[in-house]
Order: structure tokens, then C-alpha cells, then sequence
């Protein structure tokens, strides 16, 4: 019988799986795996990443942005210890991921050999599966079922491997389950939940949609369900660009990341429609507001919002189910209002791209990143303002994909995003966006995209500071404290490791430094600096005396952010 080592037994089952590359770096532990690779390299591309870290977040990224399962491994002790953060954004955001993990040889183990450590135990927490392998036969297979629960379960993967295991030699006569595994919904009868749900969006005054990412792949169905029945759309900010960004109908994002329009649509409402989200602020929602809950999870109805109809199932399915069996509504009076509220926000917003003042704003920075981005271009965001600000200011199409770090909120997310989304989607325009805190954090891999001729515009937005927190401390009346930075160059950085930089400080270096970025097929860092201004908080505004804000408040807001001329939705709708 033909025989064939363990870990290339391993590396064909990933192959089997569509895996292509896989990222992390090299370790005594370790080293048979990365044997394995090396046999087998031309099936898998192994990316060498600086840092555990961003190899774990990009293997998350990758699962995000195309559904397959994301790849990364890490040595024995530190080397698995640093995957933590990437493991944990895939398993908050509900992605597929497989990290393989390193071990001392298996004669070594429970003899506190050098960096052994107890390792499934760590895992538990943030693994759909968590297993040791004892024999080298097992390997391949422990491998299959890994990653077959991690899609099944949209979570994370954990297999860890003596040293000694990999390098065997074992019988080639393992039979993936790749080709059979299917991950399909059943047909569910809703027939009797549609009608009742169709009864409460037709008699409902000012009805809104708040959709999640389990309408990704729906955006017909979506928009459709949104004209059908005059409903303003709100999204989660996973789902940015499920929506067109120009559409009448879109608000934007919600809670602190949100923009005026969907804060007040959503307080207006007297139905809320909530499709394929598990969105945690639920503060953010009406509490006295009727709700249609759509999710194909049944664990989620009522979690967040007291449901009055619940329907399990795809949503794009019910949503084609909602429109076929209601009556299509007019234009109403809150929509009409809704949409014009939407538009003295995106010409406010205008207003600040329009600037030219010195240090720049970061509105203005958005200007060129829409100017240049190709029509399907992808957006690797960090966290801080600038996720608040991306989700605000990028004009999305829907050939256009948007990624961060949604509910583990982990800085230095958009770095290994953006190798992710080179390596995924090989010959399209990737921007990265960065506050400079977060950019530090993982700017060594900077190198990773030099290394293997990844050309993505990497953008710093300088402003010396972590403003994202500095707000919190504000909001909260606490001392600002720990949050100023001192300034770095980001664009030397970039000389300095081979690639691209611009350092960017006027209006006229800005749309240079993005002109000169578009056509470079190296990696190029952008290090813009910006004023200090955090943007609007929208789940706090105070812009309403019949919120029990006083007339000094008010004008003190105003003035702080800038906010002139903005009517509230209730005036709108009393004109209409």
C-alpha cells in the first residue's frame, strides 16, 4: 500500500477544502507541519506573516470576505498564545476559521518540557472544536471533521499537533468528506408567520428595516422589500455595502457609528423589522415598536427586541416570501421625510469633504479614497473613528466589499485585512484604514505585503491620538488620559522597508499623494495628518428641546460639531 507522511496527508485535506494559502510563522513545534507546506507548495501558498497575530486576523478576514475557511498556525507557547485576538474576532463575528497549533514532541509532553503548555484548555472559550491529535493515522481526519464543524458552526477550529506526529508515515488512503459536505437550509413553512408579518407592515405607520449581515447576498430581495412597502433600510455595520450607499432608502449605520437619519427613523418607528442581525446595542432600538424578527438562527428571536412574529429561515427567501403575498404601499409621509433627512446629512457631510483647512479633516481624506477606488475596490477597516467614519463617508457600490473587526472591536484589524483581501481577490484595488494607534500596532507587516507584491493603499489618518477612546473619556466627563501618541512618520517607514510612502499635511499633497497611489503597483502607505475632531456622536445628540435638552446645551452642541442647519425629522415630517 502507498504510503504518504502525515502532515502532506494534512496539507492534501486542506487542499481539498479549496484552502489556497495559509498564514504564520515558523517554530521548533511546528517545523514538521511546515515540512508538510514545503512538499506541498504547490498547493498552498504558506504567506509568512511578522507577527501570530496578524496572521490569525487575516485568516479571519479571508473567511469574511469569501466564505471559505480561514487558515493560520502558530508554534508551541508564545506562538499560539499570539493567535488569541484573530480567533476571537472569527469567533464574534461568526466566520470559519482553522488554526493549527503546535506542540512538543508527544514524548515530551506532561514533563514541563520547554514552552509546552497545556494548550486545549485556552481554546475552549473561543473554539466551535478543540482537539489534541495522539497518532499520526488521525491527523488527516481530525483535520476533515475540524474544518467541516468550523463551517458548519461558522466558528473556529482548534487541532493541535506534537512535533514528532507530522513527519510519519502513514497509509495514503484517506478520503476527504470535502466533496460531500453541504451546507443547506431546509425549506421552512412560514406561510401562516408571513401573513401575520405582512398584516403588521401593512398597517403600520412608520415601519423601518434594520438589517444584518445574514442578508448579505440579498441585496435584490432587500431593496425590493424596502420600495414594496416605503420602508427606510438601516444597517448593522458588518452589513456596510449589502445596501448601495446612494440609495434614497439607506439611513446608514446606527448607534455610535450611526448617522442622524437612522438614529431618528429608528426612534420614530412604530415596527421594526429586524432581518438576519444579532445586533448588540439593543438600547438603540424602540422599546414601544412592534417587531418582525427574520433569522435563520431560531436562538436569536427575542434576544434583543420582544417579537411579535418571528420567522426562521433565509432571509432572502422570506423577504421575496413578503413582498409576493403584501400589497405594495405608497410613498409615505415618513419615508418622504425620512429620505430628506438623508439628504441634508450627506450634504452636511459634503460640506466637511469640501475642506481644504489645514490640519486636514478626515472627511476630506474620504474624498480622495472615493475618488480613486476602483468599482470594486475592497475597504480593510481598523477600529476607532475610523470605522465610524468609514461606514459614514465611503460610497459603496455593490461591487465593493467592506471588512472589520465587528464584535471583538480589535485595533490593528485593517493591516491583515487588506494582505487577506490581495491574497483573496488577487488583482483588485484593497485599501487599508487606519488611525495611527491602531496602524502601529501591526505596522511590521507592512512587510508581509513588500515580501509577497501585495499593492494595497494602506491609509494613516495622523492625528496623535487614540481619539475613538479620548471621545469615551469626554462623554464620560473622566480626565483625558493615555490617549495622546507622539508623531511617527508612517511614510519613512515605508522608504524604509522598500515600498511607497506619502506624507501628506496640505489639500494639494492629499489629492497628489492618492493620484500617484492609484497607479503604483507596490504597497503604499499614506500618512495623513489630520486635526484632532472626533465625529458626531450620534447616539448622544443634543439637538432637541423636547428630549429635555435646554437651549444652552443645544447651541453648545452645535457649535462643538459643527451642526447648522439640520432640521430634525419630526419638523420635516409637521412641513410635509
Amino acid at each position: 500500500m502507498a504510503t504518504i507522511q502525515a502532515g502532506r496527508a494534512m496539507v492534501k485535506v486542506l487542499e481539498s477544502w479549496g484552502v489556497d494559502h495559509i498564514y504564520g510563522v515558523p517554530g521548533g513545534s511546528i517545523n514538521t507541519t511546515m515540512d508538510a507546506l514545503y512538499q506541498e507548495r504547490e498547493g498552498i501558498q504558506y504567506i509568512q506573516v511578522r507577527h501570530e497575530e496578524v496572521g490569525a486576523l487575516a485568516a479571519a478576514a479571508d473567511a469574511k470576505l469569501t466564505g471559505k475557511i480561514g487558515v493560520c498556525f502558530g508554534s508551541a507557547g508564545p506562538g499560539a498564545t499570539h493567535l488569541f485576538n484573530g480567533l476571537y474576532d472569527a469567533k464574534m463575528d461568526h466566520v470559519p476559521v482553522l488554526a493549527i497549533i503546535g506542540q512538543v514532541a508527544s514524548k515530551f509532553m506532561n514533563y514541563d518540557y520547554f514552552q509546552e503548555m497545556n494548550e486545549n484548555p485556552m481554546f475552549v472559550d473561543v473554539s466551535v472544536y478543540n482537539r489534541t491529535v495522539m497518532t499520526p493515522e488521525s491527523l488527516p481526519r481530525i483535520i476533515d471533521e475540524a474544518i467541516r464543524i468550523a463551517y458548519q458552526q461558522n466558528g473556529v477550529a482548534v487541532v493541535t499537533i506534537p512535533v514528532d506526529l507530522a513527519d510519519v508515515e502513514i497509509a495514503d488512503d484517506y478520503a476527504t468528506s470535502a466533496g460531500a459536505y453541504k451546507k443547506a437550509y431546509p425549506e421552512i413553512n412560514n406561510v401562516e408567520a408571513i401573513a401575520e408579518a405582512v398584516q403588521l407592515i401593512e398597517a403600520a405607520e412608520r415601519p423601518v428595516i434594520f438589517a444584518g449581515q445574514g442578508t448579505r447576498g440579498s441585496r435584490k430581495e432587500l431593496i425590493e422589500l424596502s420600495e414594496h412597502f416605503s420602508m427606510p433600510v438601516i444597517q448593522s455595520v458588518l452589513a456596510k455595502g449589502i445596501m448601495p450607499d446612494n440609495h434614497p432608502n439607506f439611513m446608514g449605520m446606527l448607534w455610535r457609528l450611526g448617522t442622524k437619519p437612522s438614529v431618528e427613523a429608528i426612534n420614530a418607528a412604530d415596527l421594526l423589522v429586524l432581518i438576519g442581525s444579532d445586533f448588540p446595542f439593543a438600547q438603540a432600538f424602540p422599546k414601544d415598536a412592534k417587531c418582525i424578527q427574520i433569522d435563520i438562527n431560531a436562538a436569536n428571536f427575542g434576544k434583543r427586541h420582544s417579537v411579535d412574529v418571528s420567522i426562521l429561515g433565509d432571509a432572502g427567501s422570506v423577504m421575496r416570501e413578503l413582498v409576493v403575498r403584501g400589497s405594495s404601499k405608497a410613498e409615505t409621509a415618513f419615508l418622504k421625510a425620512c429620505q430628506i433627512n438623508r439628504q441634508n446629512w450627506r450634504k452636511w457631510l459634503q460640506g466637511f469633504m469640501d475642506d481644504t483647512s489645514t490640519p486636514l479633516r478626515t472627511e476630506a481624506v474620504y474624498k480622495q479614497i472615493n475618488r480613486i477606488a476602483e468599482k470594486d475596490a475592497v475597504f480593510s477597516v481598523d477600529v476607532g473613528n475610523s470605522t465610524t467614519q468609514s461606514v459614514r463617508l465611503l460610497e459603496m457600490n455593490e461591487q465593493q466589499r467592506f471588512i472589520t473587526s465587528g464584535w471583538f472591536a480589535t485595533m490593528g484589524f485593517g493591516l491583515p485585512g487588506a494582505i487577506a483581501a490581495s491574497l483573496s481577490y488577487p488583482g483588485r484595488q484593497v485599501f487599508s484604514i487606519n488611525g495611527d494607534g491602531a496602524f502601529a500596532m501591526v505596522m511590521q507587516d507592512y512587510l508581509t505585503q513588500i515580501k509577497y507584491h501585495l499593492p494595497a493603499i494602506n491609509v494613516v489618518f495622523s492625528n496623535d491620538s487614540l481619539g475613538f477612546i479620548e471621545a469615551e473619556q469626554e462623554a464620560t466627563e473622566q480626565q483625558k488620559f493615555g490617549v495622546d501618541l507622539i508623531d511617527a512618520d508612517f511614510a519613512k517607514f515605508a522608504e524604509a522597508c522598500g515600498g511607497v510612502g506619502f506624507r501628506v499635511e496640505t489639500a494639494e499633497e492629499l489629492e497628489a499623494a492618492f493620484t500617484e497611489a492609484a497607479k503604483s503597483d507596490m504597497p503604499v502607505i499614506i500618512d495623513v495628518k489630520t486635526a484632532n475632531l472626533g465625529p458626531l456622536p450620534t447616539e448622544s445628540l443634543v439637538l432637541d428641546e423636547a428630549l429635555g435638552h435646554t437651549p444652552e446645551a443645544i447651541a453648545a452642541f452645535k457649535e462643538k460639531y459643527e451642526v447648522h442647519d439640520m432640521p430634525l425629522l419630526r419638523e420635516i415630517i409637521a412641513e410635509l
